[in-house]
């Protein structure tokens, strides 16, 4: 094998393809990345067994050839090489040689053929989504995902195509993220639950671009392809909350609030609300509704704090018991500058969504007050 490449597209390259590296495996072919050529262009691989990268680029390839060689090693001296021609070459005795300017390494090798393969997907239903619009959608939902295994499906969030409109979910059990994005074309129902882990390194390759990427799901596979990388990936086993069921349609409290406003005083309520929300989760900050008046309190061992956001309402008033950390991961996660919050009771959940349109709702639960 013998090739020539420039820096700048190897490193893109690597960039995307180094997130599917094994981290903790007792199979050192895994920490590995697969290189193979084919004709004038070279396909890098990595494959922890649940989630497997694939990226293709061109470049001169001057000798044809396979192996595998450690991804964190060739990717750090990849990195830190002049901006020039880079010459990779396997000798005679299988250590990969890397030539820049005056450069010289040479790395121990694996055998490719012990290189796992991706598995073969036989897609069953697909979607095609822009790539800036796809990444915006898992950016805003990914925080409400579960950190718990004791529910491994909501450790993924929803991919759900219905009625012609791709439907991103996220529930942790506490709060819930949707959003949803109109798809221009006919296309047939289907649904899949993603890893978070997944989504996380599909968010860090997409572009914020107008480029489509695929999505197609198989029985327990998915798979991202986008112009010149492949991600493929399981998908979750279990049956997802009927989200639709838990989200209230009706409410006996609504304000209109300008969203900065309310994000700048729950930031400022939450130095003295984290410690204690964080480590014993018993210490809401208190929220009271009156006419034309939002006021946010916290009381605990380490102060007192109170902020009055002026509002517009509809219905009664109401005092009711959150988690701060759970308004302020949805505030941040919207860019519109005005925005509605609907309340039932002190013991319901209350929703976010948009005053202009219908691309997305979060739903945050109550923490129950001491007087309740």
């Amino acid at each position: 094998m013998k090739l020539v490449c420039y820096k700048d597209k190897m490193i893109k390259a690597l960039n995307s393809v180094v997130r599917g590296v094994a981290t903790k495996t007792t199979m050192p072919i895994l920490e590995g990345i697969l290189i193979q050529t084919d004709d004038n262009e070279i396909k890098l691989t990595t494959y922890d067994l649940e989630l497997g990268i694939e990226y293709k680029m061109e470049c001169e390839v001057i000798e044809q050839g396979s192996t595998v060689v450690n991804a964190m090693m060739f990717t750090e001296i990849i990195r830190k090489l002049p901006e020039s021609e880079i010459n990779i070459s396997l000798n005679e005795n299988n250590l990969l040689t890397i030539e820049c300017e005056g450069a010289l390494y040479k790395l121990a090798t694996m055998n490719p053929e012990e290189f796992p393969e991706l598995p073969k997907i036989e897609i069953e239903n697909s979607v095609n989504v822009e790539e800036g619009a796809l990444r915006n959608m898992i950016r805003k939902t990914i925080f409400a995902v579960s950190t718990e295994d004791t529910r491994p499906i909501f450790t993924g969030c929803l991919f759900e195509i219905k009625n012609n409109r791709l439907n991103i979910v996220a529930i942790d059990g506490f709060r819930l993220a949707l959003r949803t994005i109109n798809i221009p074309v006919p296309i047939n129902d289907f649904k899949a639950v993603i890893p978070a882990k997944t989504l996380n390194e599909v968010n860090k390759i997409l572009a914020d671009s107008f480029n489509t990427v695929k999505i197609g799901v198989a029985k327990n596979q998915a798979l991202f392809e986008m112009e010149n990388c492949k991600i493929v990936t399981r998908i979750l086993d279990g049956e997802f909350l009927n989200y639709e069921t838990v989200i209230p349609n009706n409410w006996q409290t609504r304000i209109k609030v300008e969203r900065q406003n309310l994000l700048n005083s729950f930031e400022r309520i939450s130095l003295i609300s984290a410690s204690s929300i964080e480590k014993e989760k018993k210490y809401p900050v208190k929220v009271s509704i009156d006419i034309g008046k939002l006021t946010i309190y916290c009381t605990n061992q380490t102060g007192d704090a109170k902020e009055e956001v002026y509002i517009s309402t509809e219905g009664q008033n109401l005092e009711v018991g959150f988690n701060p950390k759970y308004f302020l991961d949805s505030l941040k996660a919207i860019d519109e500058e005005e925005i509605y919050i609907e309340f039932g009771s002190n013991v319901s959940p209350c929703i976010i969504r948009s005053i202009e349109n219908n691309d997305y709702i979060y739903m945050i639960l109550p923490m129950r007050l001491k007087n309740d």
